[in-house]
Order: structure tokens, then C-alpha cells, then sequence
């Protein structure tokens, strides 16, 4: 059996910085720091040289991806569609700070951006940028899809609530706010946007990736 690959994580911004070998480490630096900055690099060498250029140079940038399909099933799976927004969340932690954005498909233009929040989680991050995508393509009478990568989300969607385990507390209210909202907009709206699954297997992540792990 083949082990994980080692990965070595940079923290520009939190509790502590610098390069650290695992990504517990990483994340009792991340956890509940507001804005916290970090990317996970291959090498010590790659992490190390981060660490002291820009975090702006580094946060986003696609990583090589080969997928382990073969000819047949990446045919099948076909190409994504460009005509399309693409959605997903981050979580420094669960909870933990929570933000969440939208992208352009093919050329990754981010769209909108929203966070960073305390003590949320990925899921509901998942949950409000489908929403958002939504309200958004409606607004501007696009024909466009939603990839996501989230089954969870895009059943919550569906169900048109947030189906959450996370406990409201006086650091999350704007999130909860935030939630009702979104609800409330699934009750009064209807839509004919396609919410679609990302084929992460076949394409690599998806491109609204923050692109820190």
C-alpha cells in the first residue's frame, strides 16, 4: 500500500508562523484566526520559499493534476461545461473560520466572495455559495450552470434548508442570519439553473478552490 505523501505547510498569517511538517500543526495555527493565510507545498524547499515571498503569489494557483481514470471513463465523464460558475468553501477548522466564493469556470475570475466567518463550517459554506450562485445568475438572467462539490450542499438545496448540527452562538450569529436568508430566498424563488457535481476524480479540483491544502 502506497502512504500519503508528505506535504509541508506554510502559515503566513496566524497564531504562530512559518513552515510546519504536518497539517495538524498547521491548523492549531489556523483555527479560529481571523484571515488566517497558508498553503500546503510538497517540498520543505517550495514551503520554505513561500514563506518568505507574498502569500498573494501563491493562494488560488492550480496545482498539476493527472487523473487515475482511464481512457473509457474519462470519456464517458466528458469535459466540464464552461458555460458555468463554480462554487466552493473553506474552513480553518469545524468549526472553524468559514468563507466561501464563486468563480468563473474556464478563466477562474472570481465572481464574489463572502467571509471570512466565525465558527462556521464547510458544508454551510458549500450551502451559501450555491445560494448565492443562484441568486446571482437569476439576478443577471444568465443561462449559465452551478458546479459544485458538495453532495451535501446540493441536497440541502434541494430540501431548501440549511440542515446544519452546528449550535448558533454569539460568534456565528451574522453566519445564522446569513442561513435564514438563504433559506428564505429558496422558499420565495424558483429557478432553472442546473446545480451540477464537480468531477473532481476527472478535472482535478474544482476551480473555486482556495487552493491551501
Amino acid at each position: 500500500m502506497v502512504g500519503k505523501k508528505k506535504k509541508y505547510y506554510t502559515v503566513w498569517r496566524g497564531h504562530h508562523t512559518g513552515v510546519f511538517e504536518t497539517w495538524e500543526d498547521c491548523q492549531a495555527q489556523i483555527k479560529n484566526y481571523l484571515g488566517a493565510q497558508y498553503k500546503s507545498f510538497p517540498t520543505f524547499e517550495e514551503a520554505k520559499k513561500a514563506y518568505k515571498d507574498d502569500y498573494k503569489n501563491y493562494i488560488g494557483k492550480p496545482k498539476t493534476f493527472k487523473s487515475e481514470l482511464d481512457k473509457a471513463q474519462l470519456q464517458k465523464i466528458g469535459l466540464p461545461n464552461y458555460n458555468s460558475i463554480s462554487v466552493d468553501a473553506a474552513s480553518s477548522g469545524n468549526p472553524g473560520i468559514m468563507e466561501y466564493r464563486g468563480v468563473d469556470t474556464k478563466t477562474k475570475k472570481q465572481i464574489f466572495i463572502q467571509g471570512p466567518f466565525e465558527e462556521g463550517t464547510n458544508n454551510i459554506g458549500e450551502f451559501l455559495a450555491i445560494v448565492h450562485g443562484l441568486a446571482f445568475l437569476k439576478k443577471h438572467q444568465s443561462n449559465r450552470i452551478i458546479y459544485t462539490d458538495s453532495r451535501t450542499a446540493m441536497s440541502w438545496v434541494k430540501k431548501k434548508k440549511c440542515n446544519t448540527k452546528l449550535e448558533p452562538t454569539a460568534k456565528n450569529k451574522s453566519l445564522f442570519e446569513l442561513i435564514r436568508r438563504a433559506e428564505i430566498w429558496l422558499e420565495k424563488n424558483t429557478y432553472t439553473t442546473p446545480i451540477v457535481k464537480w468531477e473532481t476524480k476527472a478535472w482535478g479540483e474544482i476551480p473555486a478552490d482556495f487552493g491551501r491544502k
